[in-house]
């Protein structure tokens, strides 16, 4: 039931994969996809004119669209920002999805900021790791002004242990640590939710929070290649 693959996100230990093989992780998996469902690459970097490159590269082996994470450490001002995710997409024609993370990243995409990225034609989304419902759901309300009201932004939770609260106020799913280890309850709980079924929603939903919370009593992707190594789908290590 999952709608979509992420390939190279951080669960994925995308900071500690060369060029190589950060491409061949998005190749393998397209073609292991074939068709069937959605790939969406990791593309965002801290180096604009890497990003571009790893999107560029992403289109050109048939990934369907990129999430590009707000640069780290190098802590740009909101124009830099804006500046640097609108290189990316007039550079690349593949859908891209933002991702703010300002715990990992430092940097912090301000809403201001995601709406006027949001009128690019390339940018359809953004994935909301920021766990602030307010804050959320406020971004999602002015959205409906974005293109004069006929631009479909898409906005993802970041966050598994409030992706129903931000789905019950409007968003449109969750990108998720906890589905690559319990794929259709989290595509159950989004099935609901999507369709209104609070009250499915919740008792989903109140099943999966001791495993959202136990998958991140260390930093991802500790504990969610911990589970996945005892599940046998992985080895039990990550890298240095």
């Amino acid at each position: 039931g999952t709608a979509g693959i992420v390939i190279v996100g951080t669960t994925g230990e995308s900071p500690t994969v060369d060029v190589d093989e950060h491409a061949l992780l998005i190749k393998t998996t397209v073609e292991y996809a074939a068709g069937r469902i959605k790939v969406i690459a990791g593309t965002g970097a801290n180096s604009t004119k890497e990003a571009i490159s790893l999107s560029a590269y992403a289109r050109q082996v048939g990934a369907d669209a990129s999430l590009s994470v707000v640069p780290y450490y190098n802590k740009p001002t909101q124009e830099g920002l804006y500046q640097h995710f609108k290189a990316i997409a007039e550079a690349v024609e593949l859908p891209m999805i933002l991702y703010n993370v300002p715990g990992r990243t430092v940097a912090d995409l301000a809403t201001a900021t995601t709406l006027r990225l949001a009128e690019l034609p390339g940018i359809v989304g953004i994935k909301d790791a920021t766990g602030d419902i307010a804050r959320g759901s406020e971004l999602i309300r002015r959205l409906k002004r974005v293109g004069g009201g006929t631009k479909r932004f898409l906005v993802y939770s970041g966050n598994d242990d409030s992706a129903l609260a931000l789905m019950a106020m409007g968003s449109d799913g969750v990108i998720s640590v906890t589905a690559n280890v319990a794929p259709k309850a989290m595509a159950d709980l989004c099935r609901f939710a999507l369709a209104g079924d609070f009250a499915q929603a919740r008792m989903v939903n109140d099943t999966l929070l001791p495993l959202h919370m136990d998958l991140f009593v260390e930093a991802n992707p500790i504990p969610a290649t911990w589970v996945l190594a005892r599940l046998g789908r992985c080895g039990p290590t990550t890298r240095l």
